[in-house]
């Protein structure tokens, strides 16, 4: 799992630099190679957002991550499903929720339940209610206050929670010491990825 990490932590700093070592080539040598099958080393729950794509963000190859993207990085029934899917049949053993930075599913959250009035079709409702217990965590002194960024690390680690919690599967490898589950999160800016609660 250390090592897992550490190929993901230092994937991100050669991105971080510019320094990148997939090209074309090395994408093709991997297409021919996994054409049988799949060994991901680690599963990503991301955002959809177009600017946080894992395999780039942690310059990795083909085949090299199981990622799964919804709008606010949400561990709704079908991301879970998708997951146990990676774990149970690759062995992955590791899990990164994966938010970051200006995220618009946030935002959105944020004002769909300041103006609950406005409207909002049915399935952008049901990510609202996905997101809305972490935004409600921080809310004590009113929606006006929570801190957009705040927010987005509150919704990653309820979606890590939810991973832990409703997920026979999961739970169970975790318990056995074959899987991890963190949290973490990516800078638009600086192309930096932090993690959450890793030692």
């Amino acid at each position: 799992m250390k090592n897992a990490l550490n190929k993901l932590k230092e994937g991100n700093q050669r991105f971080v630099a510019g320094s990148t070592i997939h090209d074309a080539e090395s994408i093709h040598t991997s297409r021919i190679a996994n054409q049988h099958g799949q060994k991901p080393f680690a599963v990503i729950l991301g955002c959809s957002d177009s600017r946080v794509p894992a395999e780039l963000v942690f310059d990795q190859g083909l085949g090299d991550l199981f990622v799964v993207r919804v709008a606010g990085n949400i561990a709704a029934s079908s991301q879970i499903g998708s997951i146990e899917f990676a774990v149970s049949m690759f062995e992955s053993p590791l899990v990164i929720v994966l938010g970051h930075s200006s995220c618009g599913a946030i935002n959105a959250s944020l004002n769909a339940m300041k103006d609950p009035d406005q409207k909002v079709t049915k399935h952008i409702a049901s990510l609202v209610e996905q997101i809305e217990p972490a935004i409600n965590s921080l809310a004590v002194d009113g929606l006006d206050k929570v801190d957009p960024a705040d927010a987005v690390k509150a919704n990653v680690m309820n979606s890590v929670a939810d991973l832990c919690n409703h997920s026979e599967v999961i739970k169970s490898r975790i318990e056995a010491g074959l899987l991890q589950v963190e949290g973490a999160h990516y800078d638009l800016k600086t192309g930096q990825v932090e993690f959450y609660d890793v030692d």
